[in-house]
C-alpha cells in the first residue's frame, strides 16, 4: 500500500515557475515507477511525465518537454515536478500516481493516486 500527498501548487504568472513535491509513505517507495497527470476542467486526465524507479529513466509529454523535470528522492520517499516556463495551458490539477515495476504514461496502469493540487497560470 502507498500513500501520496501531493504539495506546492499554486497561482503563478505566465513564464513563472512552480516545483511540485510528492510524499509517499511506505518502505517500498524505490520499487515504484511514479508519474505525474494533470485534468483540467472539462477535461480527460492526461499524461505529463514519469519516471523510473531508479530514477534513471524519464519520459515527457512532448508539450512539456524542455520546461518540465521529473525527480525522486527514494532515501526521502518523495517525487518532485519542477515547472518552468509555465503557460495559461498548463493549468490543472495536477497529481501524482505510483505503479509497480516500470513507468507508463497511461493512467489506468497506475494503482494509487494523491489527492491532487492546483496550478493555475494567469495570462
Amino acid at each position: 500500500q502507498v500513500q501520496l500527498v501531493e504539495s506546492g501548487g499554486g497561482l503563478v504568472q505566465a513564464g513563472g515557475s512552480l516545483r511540485l513535491s510528492c510524499a509517499a509513505s511506505g518502505r517500498t517507495f524505490s520499487s515504484y515507477a511514479m508519474g505525474w497527470f494533470r485534468q483540467a476542467p472539462g477535461k480527460e486526465r492526461e499524461f505529463v511525465a514519469a519516471i523510473s524507479w531508479s530514477g534513471g529513466s524519464t519520459y515527457y509529454k512532448d508539450s512539456v518537454k524542455g520546461r518540465f523535470t521529473i525527480s525522486r528522492d527514494n532515501a526521502e520517499n518523495t517525487v518532485y515536478l519542477q515547472m518552468n516556463s509555465l503557460k495559461p495551458e498548463d493549468t490543472a490539477v495536477y497529481y501524482c500516481a505510483a505503479r509497480y515495476g516500470h513507468y507508463s504514461n497511461y493512467a489506468a496502469q497506475y494503482n494509487y493516486w494523491g489527492q491532487g493540487t492546483q496550478v493555475t497560470v494567469s495570462s
